[in-house]
């Protein structure tokens, strides 16, 4: 199976897209969970638009899936302006993204997902732009080429990433309002689920969206998506009504447990236990045992495992952690004489 097929897949799939743009609320009233961001954000927009000047530039970041395309357009709407949308990947040349900076009105909103991911020639570009408002741009070649500076009207940038240790220095020092998006609680999203079953006319108890809250991975995209597919089982299965037992039902069709788990992610625990005595051991060993690519696991595989506390990256390799033994229903003698054997390997 492709990583970006996983039902539990943190990246945008196809179907998302129309999902996301019913479900993004428009205002931060609508916003659930982020309750920090928000209010930051809420007093940095009244604060500019009372000074009738722009927003500072912001960068939002974290993991897949949290939000922060929707906190854009909110940011946009809330300030009465314009977003322009693209991503680091799309703008190839400095001329691209000099074509849509000049294209912005006063106070616009361009919105950079995958920031991280520019250009370096690109990037030099933003540099003036948004501490300046203007661009330098070539005009001919060779001996006859020269530099002319194009003023810009004053905008926002909103740049956007999954990995802000990958910005350069000179681009992360230029945004003057820097948040991180963090995982959601169970409540958080017990209530975004609500929220979409009654956009989508969705008929889900309150422990039908429990259920689905639970093992949604602390992300709302994960929780809509879970929703729209116990949307098409309970209406072949349920009579067109989500509840516990249905939720629990759906969620066992796609094969993802109690905690967001799917079959890779078990099998990826069982071979380390089964073929490695829980661990340590190295990165490329596992992937060859699970015909998987080192990439997939440490950007993929890994991060909620080790969130969950199920597994520890050491020095001498992975290792099941006691929590990671439990969920796979080591007893718990044996469990603590591995963990025992584990401490002597690193003490």
């Amino acid at each position: 199976m492709n990583p970006e097929d996983r039902i539990i897949a943190q990246e945008q799939m196809g179907e998302d897209l129309q999902l996301d743009n019913s479900l993004r609320p428009k205002q931060f009233r609508d916003y659930i969970g982020q309750d920090k961001v928000k209010a930051n954000l809420e007093v940095f927009i009244a604060a500019a638009l009372e000074r009738a000047e722009a927003l500072d530039h912001v960068l939002l970041y974290g993991p897949p899936g949290l939000g922060k395309t929707t906190l854009a357009h909110i940011i946009s709407e809330q300030m009465g302006v314009h977003i322009h949308v693209t991503s680091g990947p799309a703008i190839e040349r400095p001329g691209d993204l000099a074509a849509v900076l000049t294209n912005l009105e006063e106070r616009d909103v361009l919105f950079i997902d995958e920031i991280h991911r520019l250009n370096r020639s690109v990037e030099e570009i933003l540099y003036p732009a948004m501490e300046d408002y203007s661009i330098d741009i070539m005009i001919g070649k060779g001996p006859s080429a020269r530099s002319i500076r194009l003023d810009l009207m004053p905008f926002t940038l909103i740049g956007a990433t999954t990995r802000a240790g990958s910005l350069s220095s000179p681009l992360r020092d230029r945004f003057g309002v820097v948040n991180r998006l963090d995982f959601y609680q169970e409540h958080e999203l017990c209530e975004i689920i609500k929220r979409s079953a009654n956009i989508l006319q969705i008929d889900i108890t309150e422990e039908g969206a429990k259920r689905l809250s639970r093992s949604a991975r602390g992300t709302p995209r994960i929780a809509n998506r879970l929703l729209k597919r116990a949307r098409d089982f309970a209406q072949v299965k349920a009579d067109n009504h989500i509840t516990d037992s249905v939720a629990e039902q759906a969620l066992d069709m796609l094969e993802v447990d109690a905690y967001g788990l799917d079959e890779i992610d078990r099998r990826l625990l069982q071979t380390i236990f089964d073929k490695f005595s829980g661990g340590p051991v190295g990165l490329d060993t596992i992937a060859a045992s699970i015909s998987e690519e080192t990439e997939t696991i440490e950007d993929v595989y890994e991060p909620y495992l080790l969130q969950l506390g199920f597994l520890s990256r050491t020095p001498r390799g992975r290792v099941l952690t006691p929590a990671g033994l439990a969920y796979l229903g080591v007893p718990g003698d044996a469990n603590q004489k591995h963990s025992g054997i584990q401490k002597r390997l690193f003490d």
